[in-house]
């Protein structure tokens, strides 16, 4: 897996709360900076430590406290955003984010798939690309 995200009400008081569980920092993502969408480097998450992180604002209100799973989305990599996008559509799955690039990050795309769980895909941005 390469990619979580964590879905909150509060972005700041989230930053400040992973810095100190686990010592996060974060920076801006280029493209999603109206979403206040943080990425996130530590010890073992972060560029070039094989699994990435972002924190961002919630787009709902927050499920209740001792309810089934509340928050967080996995991105997966795959060679072909578009197709690995088109596929889900074509196969049951629901538009969450249509395929959308990402300066320095690459293309993703967010389905819904038949149990109403979000589910991301990313095709990474090569050396040098924008």
């Amino acid at each position: 897996m390469p990619h979580f995200e964590i879905f909150v009400s509060d972005v700041e008081k989230a930053k400040s709360y992973y810095s100190g569980l686990f010592g996060w920092t974060y920076s801006v993502m280029p493209g999603a900076e109206e979403w206040e969408y943080f990425l996130v480097e530590g010890h073992d998450v972060g560029s070039g430590k094989g699994c990435t992180a972002g924190i961002t604002r919630r787009p709902d209100a927050a499920h209740p406290a001792g309810s089934s799973v509340r928050g967080g989305t996995m991105t997966f990599e795959v060679s072909d955003c578009d197709a690995t996008y088109n596929w889900a559509l074509s196969n049951g799955g629901a538009e969450a984010l249509p395929p959308t690039d990402y300066p320095g990050v690459g293309r993703a795309a967010y389905v819904e798939d038949r149990q109403g769980n979000i589910v991301g895909m990313l095709t990474p941005a090569k050396d040098g690309e924008v």
